[in-house]
């Protein structure tokens, strides 16, 4: 799928934009603004970025995706994953909290956002398909655990280091003894708050008499509810001088200017961590984009998607951001609101920046432990271990994918958990189609249909064998066709015609072509004519583009019950 239209999707929905979609528009607005406050301060301190950051990466990205987005309802921000990926592209490469910490960040979503305008322009949208949902699943699920398990030192008042969750699963026990009890009692309410708010505020909302949008509105507020109550007892009590950390002054403004740096070195050391962020934050945003469009029965263009990912990177890079993407939580927010149009997002921006502008000198006494306990609430509900069940059910090969990517992701890191998912899958498929299933195949009595012989009552004869390959052949399993050709021909001295049913094969490459040409030779030697059927298309275009056919001993056949009728027509009787 290309680009789509060369103007912009902008054109498309603000054609015909009145009063009625203006008003849903702004509704959803006010609420995922109240909803996105906290989860961008959360996931900056994530990403070991200052508070400030968060809202700058709320700002540009919204409006730059409104331009240039396909779907109508992504909000596109910070998010928990790439915000757990950024910070461990570069914490090795800077200390947190330092001005080189910032300007790596910035770089790096200056470095995505080229990577996915440059994917979107040679329409490379494809490419996230080789991220299988098995991969994808087990990464989520274990960088959420690894987000979790991040946030419970900042909670419980410890200072632990590590980027792995074994390393820091050890700190924390190592350190058990010098929780603080203030910052952990604040942490652990605020979590049994947001958790009961998820589930309970509504209903009793409901039943003290309000509407059911006003009471999912004041519901989805309870993040931004929390962080104003605890801060206030901040400030009354002062409890940050009984050690209790608190987020303290937040620069007030509009977000700066910034460029990314110019060394090759950071560059270098940069790409991979850029491409893989790109890359998830694609996958992830084009997910929740066409899930939410086909509720509504409208499209997404991924190709499109990577442009408009690109220029919010792009945007979030000159604005002191860092990378952003489409976001679960907030989409969905976003769609149940009401939101029409992308003009929610630009009304979310623009509440964002009102916040930056006048309101964060009331974050200073905002605990760190409060936006943890944000951030864990948000990310436990991405841990999704139903996949493991189902996989086991299913196929054994995606429940080790899975398996694989989530214990890697946990001992080793972000990165090469991703990367070993996506290779362990890779390599299972290779095995996979390297051991077709290649099946004989008989009549069905009474009709024109031919199945396995080994799972049906079918007709056969000695001087005829049919088999069916289901698998492209390619140079891989080329091989196995004709060994299993060699133990047909071993086992029936009878026989004179062999039938290859190809209705199940989309290419074949130039080694399983050799393969072919050498099965014709060999079965000629033996007195045997090798016939074809039921090939594609596509296939035969290639294969009559060589001498393969003009060469072959038997003949090619339309449909495998005409080869059968012409070949060993007793079969019918």
């Amino acid at each position: 799928m290309g680009l789509g239209p060369t103007r912009s999707p902008m054109i498309e929905w603000a054609r015909g934009y009145d009063r009625t979609t203006l008003s849903s528009d702004l509704t959803a607005a006010i609420i995922v603004t109240v909803m996105l406050i906290p989860q961008s301060l959360a996931y900056a301190a994530l990403a070991g970025l200052p508070p400030q950051v968060g809202l700058y990466a709320s700002i540009a990205p919204l409006l730059l995706y409104a331009v240039f987005g396909s779907s109508r309802v992504l909000a596109v921000g910070p998010v928990a994953v790439v915000s757990l990926m950024t910070a461990t592209a570069i914490g090795d490469l800077a200390r947190t909290g330092t001005e080189a910490y910032w300007t790596m960040a910035i770089t790096l979503a200056f470095m995505s956002g080229l990577m996915l305008l440059l994917m979107g322009v040679l329409r490379l949208g494809f490419l996230a398909n080789f991220l299988s949902h098995p991969v994808i699943s087990g990464f989520i699920t274990a960088s959420a655990l690894l987000i979790a398990a991040g946030q419970l030192k900042v909670i419980l008042g410890l200072t632990v280091e590590g980027h792995h969750f074994i390393e820091l699963a050890i700190g924390l026990l190592q350190q058990a003894s010098q929780v603080h009890p203030l910052s952990a009692a604040i942490g652990v309410a605020t979590i049994i708050i947001l958790i009961w708010a998820r589930r309970g505020a509504k209903p009793l909302l409901q039943r003290l008499g309000l509407g059911p949008k006003l009471s999912d509105a004041l519901a989805k507020a309870a993040p931004v509810a929390s962080i104003a109550v605890m801060a206030f007892f901040t400030w009354v009590n002062q409890w940050q001088d009984q050690g209790v950390r608190i987020v303290g002054a937040v620069p007030q403004g509009l977000p700066p200017f910034t460029l990314p740096s110019l060394d090759w070195s950071i560059w270098q050391q940069l790409a991979l961590p850029a491409l893989l962020i790109s890359v998830v934050g694609f996958v992830e945003s084009v997910s929740v984009g066409q899930t939410l469009a086909a509720k509504r029965r409208q499209r997404i263009m991924p190709n499109r998607e990577l442009v408009a990912l690109g220029a919010s990177n792009l945007g979030a890079g000159v604005t002191g951001g860092f990378p952003v993407t489409g976001g679960f939580a907030r989409s969905v927010v976003n769609f149940d609101a009401g939101a029409q149009t992308p003009a929610a997002g630009v009304f979310t921006a623009m509440g964002i920046l009102l916040v930056t502008l006048l309101l964060t000198p009331a974050l200073f006494y905002v605990p760190q432990a409060v936006l943890s306990a944000t951030i864990v609430v948000a990310v436990l509900s991405l841990v999704d271990l139903r996949t493991l069940r189902s996989t086991w059910a299913y196929s054994r090969a995606d429940f080790s994918a899975v398996v694989f990517t989530i214990f890697t992701t946990l001992a080793v890191g972000v990165e090469v958990g991703l990367m070993g998912g996506v290779l362990l899958s890779l390599l299972l498929h290779l095995y996979k189609t390297s051991r077709p299933h290649i099946a004989e195949v008989g009549l069905v009595p009474g009709t024109e249909y031919f199945r396995n012989v080994l799972r049906h009552q079918v007709h056969t004869s000695p001087y005829l064998t049919s088999l069916r390959v289901d698998e492209s052949l390619y140079f891989a399993n080329a091989r196995i066709l004709e060994d299993k050709v060699n133990a047909v021909v071993a086992e029936r001295p009878l026989l004179k015609h062999l039938v290859l049913q190809c209705s199940a094969i989309n290419n074949i490459d130039a080694s399983a072509l050799e393969s072919l040409e050498a099965i014709d030779q060999r079965l000629r030697e033996a007195g045997i004519k090798f016939h074809l059927c039921e090939i594609k298309g596509p296939v035969m275009d290639r294969l009559q583009r060589t001498g393969f056919l003009s060469h072959l001993s038997g003949e090619v056949y339309l449909t495998h019950y005409q080869a059968v009728a012409a070949l060993a027509p007793d079969i019918l009787d």
